[in-house]
């Protein structure tokens, strides 16, 4: 039994669970909003926030610290230059979780965690593009 056992282990090895998190929280930081299950959203909250901590600080020291978690250059510049940035003058607190649907074939629960200003976000780059179709 695993009575007050912190962590979720998703009926997987250790190697096959850090590659899992590392997946998810790559694509979060690429598409900053994805849609999975409660669970892995809770579990990889903790860890996509310290990232963008590091990101915040954007020393070299933290740049070193996020490759070792994340081995995706784009992504991580991605994360030192558009998404630590805008979170500047925030203390934590850089996602949000979204209960969504369960899933059909298996009754699973469903989310979204996204940044907490996606839409903010995902509205400017919009209004650039819409401008620069009708000149």
């Amino acid at each position: 039994m695993r009575h007050r056992v912190a962590g979720r282990r998703f009926d997987r090895t250790a190697n096959q669970r850090k590659a899992l998190l590392r997946g998810l929280i790559i694509s979060l930081f690429a598409h900053q909003r994805i849609e999975t299950t409660l669970a892995k959203a809770k579990a990889i909250k903790g860890i996509a926030e310290k990232l963008v901590t590091f990101g915040k600080r954007g020393d070299l020291h933290a740049k070193r610290m996020v490759m070792a978690y994340i081995p995706n250059r784009e992504v991580m510049a991605k994360l030192f230059s558009d998404i630590a940035p805008r979170f500047a003058d925030r203390n934590g607190g850089y996602l949000r979780i979204v209960q969504t649907r369960q899933r059909v074939n298996d009754r699973a629960p469903m989310a979204i965690i996204e940044f907490v200003d996606y839409e903010d976000a995902v509205k400017v780059p919009e209004k650039k593009e819409k401008e620069s179709v009708k000149q």
